[in-house]
């Protein structure tokens, strides 16, 4: 029988305690997961480049990927998501929730998905109580304002972030 292959996209800008905490459920649920980092030229400037976030999460996943026994694939894509799956052998998209307001979006898009790729299944992980609370936004906010990103973050994206 092949592995079962997830997808787990987003821009990962900063990779926070929040998708680490999604990523190690997922691994529970395939035997690969490709975590991939879109490219979106229409958002703002990014607070770590794009190259650095593969790098980062590469570095952040070994050890995840030991303990597991799950394998990772690190890549980027841009253009629609379930292209991007489908070409990585995905059969399952793994999307994270907080709250209803995250689960209301991932609800269009699964629609939005279903259409497009009815042989690709959404899987949906809540985040863990204790760090339900945590956004890139609001990390990269924190950071951007000299704020204390500790708490939310791996220590690896501490590191970078004072090399920058």
């Amino acid at each position: 029988m092949a592995d079962l292959v997830g997808f787990y996209p987003g821009s990962f800008d900063p990779v926070t305690n929040g998708h680490l905490d999604v990523i190690e459920r997922a691994c529970k649920l395939v035997d690969t997961l490709v975590v991939a980092v879109g490219i979106n030229p229409g958002k703002k400037t990014p607070l770590f480049a794009h190259a650095d976030r593969l790098a980062i999460l590469e570095q952040v996943l070994a050890p995840v990927g030991k303990r597991t026994d799950t394998e990772f694939r690190v890549v980027d894509f841009s253009g629609l998501m379930v292209n991007a799956a489908r070409e990585n052998g995905a059969k399952l998209i793994i999307r994270g929730l907080r709250d209803t307001t995250d689960y209301n979006y991932e609800m269009q898009m699964v629609g939005m998905n279903a259409q497009m790729a009815p042989d690709l299944q959404t899987v949906f992980l809540p985040s863990s109580p204790p760090v339900r609370h945590i956004s890139a936004t609001l990390v990269r906010q924190i950071a951007e304002m000299g704020g204390d990103i500790s708490a939310f973050v791996p220590q690896i994206v501490l590191k970078a972030l004072k090399n920058k």
